[in-house]
């Protein structure tokens, strides 16, 4: 664990606010390419298919380097290590910004990944020891609320900047904000040591932890839940009744904040074995409900039909208390979403405090394999209909409830 100097042990949660702006740089770098994939493409000369193969780069490189960079910068000063690894995802992005090709984009990429993952645990694991034990889940959560902020606006900027500037100037942006809040870590975070020197193999093996092998099977089953359908966000809302999506995706941005601060505050008071089986359950609800409504619609998946609205009594504007519903499933379902990640984190540590920035490494590695496993089994599912992708995502959302029960003493919860 790291030695923390006295006089921080009593602070409050203000200093994890500068850490929560390098987590909404480092979102934004991960979300915003979605909001200008075709102009990319086409600047590039390549398909969007391919353009898209950009996202699933950063994503396996993220989840591979994660807890190889928790290992092997163990022993560096943590703002060191945190400083250094801003400047990194700022240079990787300008130099995406200014890529003449898409190889060179691609490699950008890979180092963007390796910044950001040598952060995001980073971040996640000083949060924890800056704070009085009786805040380090709502320190989590500030420090997470970086991502889901990102999340709700990261595909909007994209838009914005594909629009008007072009998406080099996009990612240029990215780069700026990188470099200005690795200077605001460097004047605002106290100097923390880095932890003791340990064999990789011996570090390796938290792995063999029955509770560390409990709890991060649960990260990847519920984040693959909600990522099933998020990178498709448009055909599956389309199959609803929603032609338009950036509102649907504020929205579940919007919940994917509330969802972050609440778990926080929650798991402190009642404890993760509580936390997490509400919001597993709260995600297979809505997006069965989606389903439903989804199987309910015309064949084409363009609309959910005068059906609903003639149930409902108001077939005059059926399509108003349609995408009402919607957006309070969707509201729901990004709540659900990032609600899991403070209570994971905090069993995690409770269950290997010594090596906490490894654990919360892994847990982000964690994020991002269920991130691309759900992404997957989306596009797999999506020809066969949205209501089938939703339902898939409902039933990983069930399963991530069952586990969550099954291992709820895991990280110290009371039988």
């Amino acid at each position: 664990m790291l030695n923390v100097p006295n006089k921080t042990e009593s602070r409050g949660l203000a200093p994890t606010l500068v850490l929560a702006l390098g987590t909404f740089a480092v979102g934004t770098d991960a979300f915003v390419v979605a909001g200008f994939l075709p102009d990319l493409a086409a600047s590039l000369e390549v398909t969007e298919g391919a353009a898209g193969q950009s996202v699933t780069v950063f994503a396996v490189a993220y989840a591979l380097s994660s807890p190889v960079l928790a290992t092997v910068a163990a022993r560096v000063p943590r703002r060191a290590l945190l400083v250094t690894a801003l400047v990194v995802l700022g240079l990787a992005n300008l130099g995406s910004a200014l890529a003449p090709s898409f190889p060179v984009l691609v490699v950008s990429r890979v180092l963007a990944a390796a910044g950001a993952a040598a952060y995001t645990p980073g971040a996640g694991a000083v949060a924890a020891v800056l704070v009085r034990p009786e805040l380090r889940a709502r320190a989590l959560a500030v420090v997470v609320g970086g991502l889901t902020v990102a999340t709700a606006l990261g595909v909007p900027l994209g838009d914005l900047a594909g629009e008007r500037l072009g998406w080099r100037y996009a990612l240029g942006a990215v780069a700026v904000a990188c470099l200005a809040v690795a200077a605001g870590v460097y004047a605002i975070m106290p100097v923390l040591p880095g932890a003791p020197r340990v064999p990789l193999r011996a570090r390796l093996e938290v792995l063999r932890r029955p509770a560390v092998t409990a709890i991060l099977p649960l990260t990847v089953l519920g984040m693959a839940g909600s990522y099933t359908v998020y990178a498709y966000s448009v055909p599956a809302l389309r199959a609803v009744g929603v032609e338009g999506t950036a509102g649907m995706l504020f929205l579940y941005g919007l919940g994917a904040v509330l969802g972050n601060l609440a778990a926080g505050y929650a798991t402190d008071r009642w404890g993760a074995h509580r936390v997490l089986p509400v919001a597993y359950l709260v995600m297979a609800v809505s997006l069965g409900l989606l389903a439903w409504m989804a199987a309910a619609g015309p064949a084409d998946g363009t609309a959910v039909g005068p059906a609903v609205g003639a149930a409902a009594g108001v077939a005059a504007e059926p399509a108003v208390g349609t995408v009402a519903l919607v957006g309070v499933l969707v509201l729901a379902w990004g709540a659900s979403s990032w609600c899991q990640t403070p209570p994971q984190q905090h069993r995690l540590i409770a269950a290997a405090p010594g090596e906490a920035p490894l654990v919360v490494s892994l847990n982000s590695s964690a994020i991002y394999a269920g991130i691309g496993a759900g992404t997957l089994l989306g596009g797999l599912t999506l020809p066969s209909g949205a209501a089938l992708t939703y339902a898939t995502g409902a039933a990983l959302a069930a399963a991530a409830l069952l586990f969550a029960l099954a291992t709820r003493s895991a990280g110290g919860a009371p039988e």
